[in-house]
């Protein structure tokens, strides 16, 4: 339940707390009981993600400019892009996995890179790289 005592839809709860380990998790299950490990390649799983990306790209590509939050979408359209979006994701994850990479100590690493790269009192307000 949340604070306004409606039932949070099912699922809601464990969506809060999912980490990288457990997409991983359960993404190595889901291709394990259905034997996928043999299609799951890296290349395969990239191309696959390139594919999802692409299906991402088309809910935009004629809207044009989008304000944050996109208040103007329908729930079909905010419904469809979080779908989008999660396609994405799982084959991200899935990759990195098979690839035996760990994203998230990945992603921090590169943050940090990043950080460096783009100190704030070189890059503040700015979208062009420091030099």
């Amino acid at each position: 339940m949340n604070g306004g005592g409606r039932k949070d839809p099912p699922g809601a709860a464990d969506a809060a707390l999912v980490s990288l380990q457990d997409l991983r998790s359960k993404l190595q299950e889901f291709a394990r009981v259905r034997d996928w490990d043999q299609f799951h390649s890296p290349r395969n799983l990239l191309l696959a993600l390139v594919g999802e990306v692409g299906e991402l790209s088309e809910i935009f590509q004629w809207k044009g400019e989008v304000q944050r939050g996109l208040p103007d979408w329908n729930a079909a359209e905010k419904e469809h892009l979080g779908e989008e979006l999660s396609d994405v994701l799982l084959y991200l994850v899935r990759l990195a996995d098979v690839c035996g990479v760990d994203l998230g100590q990945a992603a921090l690493s590169k943050l940090k890179k990043n950080a460096v790269k783009y100190p704030v009192e070189k890059c503040k307000s700015q979208s062009t790289n420091a030099q």
